[in-house]
């Protein structure tokens, strides 16, 4: 196989991958709607760290590469997984009152915090033309939600703000790479989640039934799975062309949503959602562009200083 079938190959498995993540994601995010129903809040969000933090073991163990647990910067890791935790707590809240469309459309809202916080947090220069596409998507974001109208519900006030514990998560993450491996990443995440969580639990314990404990399990296997294939999907194919098929976790929260709980998003969240979803698109394009820029420049200076 030549050079270019095989890269061709691997960004199609790639794809597949990224594809497959995000159904996860969706079956994780619908599992705890469902649970919701019934048990607390709290601890359908600690199920979901628990049981990954004994999934991401097995794992470990499975490899060979409990030394991975050693974490060189413990510190980022420790705020990292209590972001991510915030955030999912905030969510399956959301989640209990809003629809699977709903939360889907004002969650990629991250990439307009992450664009937004860089500045401060990372030091990044962000251009006009980021900043109009930040301010659009974030009147996409409005849309939404709609404040002061009959349709506001105020849960999405609280998925607004699980979007933007997502986004400092990532934004952590962009910082731990630099200090750890995905495998140590991956248990702590679970671990750290699972910790803080903890405390709250024996307070709102709801003792599960047999198919209460098989889906508080399948919610740390959708998220344990969900994170790996991302991982890989990533280790596949460069991040510009798997970041289009992410939105595809829209469409399946909508089919979803549908044929579990029989919702339907109206016309203010398809509209919104579309703004948003065009925005992240394209603060994606206008980075890879800049970056794609400065590349060329440092190696233009390069070439001629040597």
């Amino acid at each position: 196989m030549s050079a270019s079938a095989s890269e061709s190959s691997a960004r199609i498995r790639g794809i597949f991958m990224m594809i497959a993540a995000f159904t996860l994601f969706s079956g994780l995010d619908a599992t705890a709607k469902y649970l919701g129903q019934t048990y607390p809040v709290v601890q359908v969000a600690f199920a979901r760290y628990g049981f990954a933090v004994v999934f991401a073991v097995c794992y470990l163990v499975w490899l060979n590469a409990l030394a991975h647990i050693r974490a060189r910067n413990l510190k980022l890791q420790i705020i990292r997984g209590l972001l991510l935790a915030a955030s999912t707590a905030c969510n399956f809240l959301a989640l209990r009152y809003l629809q699977l469309a709903e939360t889907a459309s004002i969650s990629f809202s991250n990439p307009l915090w992450v664009c937004a916080l860089s500045v401060p947090l990372l030091g990044e220069k962000v251009g006009p033309r980021r900043w109009m596409a930040v301010v659009v998507g974030f009147i996409g974001v409005l849309i939404i939600v709609r404040p002061g109208m009959s349709g506001f519900q105020p849960a999405a006030i609280i998925s607004i703000i699980a979007a933007l514990f997502t986004a400092l998560y990532q934004i952590a993450t962009r910082k731990i790479a630099e200090y750890d491996s995905a495998l140590t990443t991956m248990f702590y995440t679970a671990a750290v989640g699972a910790a803080a969580l903890l405390p709250a639990v024996p307070a709102v314990w709801v003792t599960p039934d047999a198919q209460g404990w098989a889906l508080m399990m399948l919610v740390g296997a959708f998220g344990t799975i969900g994170h790996q294939l991302l991982i890989h999907a990533h280790r596949l194919a460069p991040a510009a062309v798997l970041a289009p098929f992410s939105y595809s976790q829209i469409v399946m929260m909508v089919v979803i949503g549908y044929l579990v709980f029989g919702d339907l998003p109206d016309l203010w969240t398809v509209v919104g959602g579309v703004i948003v979803v065009a925005s992240g698109v394209y603060l994606f394009y206008r980075e890879r562009k800049v970056k794609g820029r400065a590349v060329e420049s440092s190696i233009g200076h390069d070439s001629c200083s040597g």
